[in-house]
């Protein structure tokens, strides 16, 4: 259930960063929802994982998956530069938290 709730988390702080970078761009009520929807249901989502898991992994796990998600979305859907240090950090992100993962 926890790992659920992290997973739920970092979706939701995805949704918060597009949010965020719609509301810098056109300032409406449904930009603001989204973006502090978004991180208030991401936060809350956090904060109820670590009833099951410990925090700093969860916290770990939750930002490696929002910063690589709002990173890849920000590629993909708003045409941010893709360069080969910008995917190797990526990647390291990546695997620095698998590892964190995996020794906990």
């Amino acid at each position: 259930m926890g790992w659920l709730l992290v997973l739920l988390a970092a979706v939701s702080e995805i949704i918060g960063v597009v949010g965020l970078r719609f509301y810098s761009q056109k300032k409406t009520l449904r930009n603001l929802f989204i973006y502090v929807g978004g991180f208030g249901l991401s936060f809350a989502l956090l904060y109820a994982s670590f009833n099951y898991l410990q925090l700093s992994i969860a916290y770990v796990v939750w930002i490696g998956i929002g910063t690589v998600g709002a990173v890849l979305v920000n590629i993909i859907f708003f045409g941010e530069s893709k360069n080969r240090t910008r995917l190797i950090s990526i990647v390291a992100i990546i695997i620095g938290v698998a590892g964190l993962k995996a020794i906990s």
